[in-house]
């Protein structure tokens, strides 16, 4: 069965505004960059939102739950923005017990080139063939069970609390 992969927006999909300097959301990068990674996986993708976590509201968690809770699929990994990656990952586990579900994310944006969004891809299919049923996040190379991490601001890096 295909990994199904739900795509939420945050700094992976993000895009640069050479004008203003701002940074928005056009298109996902997740086709590009299975296809520069030259994964041979069958995954299913399917965009839920395009927003920055910041942005996020307890609707938009339960979208993510609900579609998490209706798809076949036993291994789901999600795009998300890395500021509540663990608020989301906290109502999954309340509402779901029997699926592997990984939440990865990007620092910078993989259009900048020296994102760490390629990698942190990688390393979340890998994991999601292989953990049991839980919800984790993973990043750095790194997952976390999703009540034993957080995001470190002052490096720029998931780490554990215990």
């Amino acid at each position: 069965m295909a990994i199904k992969i739900f795509l939420t927006g945050g700094t992976f999909d993000k895009e640069y505004n050479e004008l203003n300097g701002e940074l928005f959301f056009k298109d996902s990068h997740l086709s590009e960059m299975l296809k520069l990674g030259r994964s041979r996986l069958d995954v299913d993708i399917r965009t839920l939102m395009m927003i920055d976590s910041l942005d996020m509201k307890d609707n938009d968690r339960e979208t993510i739950a609900q579609n998490c809770l209706k798809t076949d699929a036993d291994k789901i990994l999600i795009t998300h923005g890395t500021d509540t990656m663990v608020e989301t990952a906290k109502v999954l586990a309340e509402k779901i017990k029997d699926k592997t579900i990984i939440l990865t994310g990007a620092m910078i944006p993989y259009k900048f080139g020296s994102s760490d969004g390629l990698f942190n891809l990688g390393s979340a299919l890998a994991f999601v063939q292989i953990l049991p049923a839980g919800v984790y996040i993973s990043m750095n190379g790194k997952y976390f069970k999703w009540d034993n991490c957080r995001k470190n601001k002052k490096i720029g890096e998931f780490e554990e609390i215990n």
